[in-house]
């Protein structure tokens, strides 16, 4: 993806509109759960500093770790799209900071201008499509074809 963050992604008109009426600063605490799989998903972070990892809920053991996310990175998409769902959790692994952003007010926003709203769903849908083709990736080589290896 070409654009680094999805503030950078935003026409500066539409940027200070969306920080000044939907954003404010959060601590990212240690070890703390950002969201939980299954929960109402009414926000979403832009990340300034710190680790993340989004993890999938697997029985009977660890959370699976999807994906580690850092500066810049957003983390979460569900907020975006009915039932506004989270599908995955976060867990802070890294202390830091994020833009929080209320959801709400964001689909409102983007509803009432189309030059935002534009922006905002090709950078979501953008991010998801990139981080799904990680995960692809990952799977395959957790679980696909493993080359054979030649015996001494």
């Amino acid at each position: 993806m070409s654009t680094h963050s999805l503030l950078d992604a935003l026409p500066p008109e539409s940027r200070q509109r969306l920080l000044d009426t939907a954003a404010h600063e959060v601590p990212l605490v240690l070890d703390s759960r950002v969201f939980e799989e299954g929960r109402r998903a009414d926000r979403f972070w832009i990340i300034r500093s710190g680790r993340v990892e989004v993890d999938l809920h697997v029985p009977g053991r660890r959370p699976a770790v999807v994906e580690t996310l850092g500066q810049d990175d957003l983390l979460g998409w569900s907020w975006l799209c009915s039932p506004h769902v989270w599908h995955m959790g976060a867990h802070v692994v890294h202390a830091g900071q994020a833009l929080e952003f209320d959801a709400a007010t964001v689909r409102e926003l983007c509803a009432a201008d189309a030059v935002l709203g534009r922006a905002v769903y090709k950078y979501v849908a953008e991010t998801v499509a990139e981080r799904l083709y990680g995960t692809r990736k990952r799977l395959l080589q957790l679980y696909g074809p493993q080359p054979d290896i030649a015996e001494d």
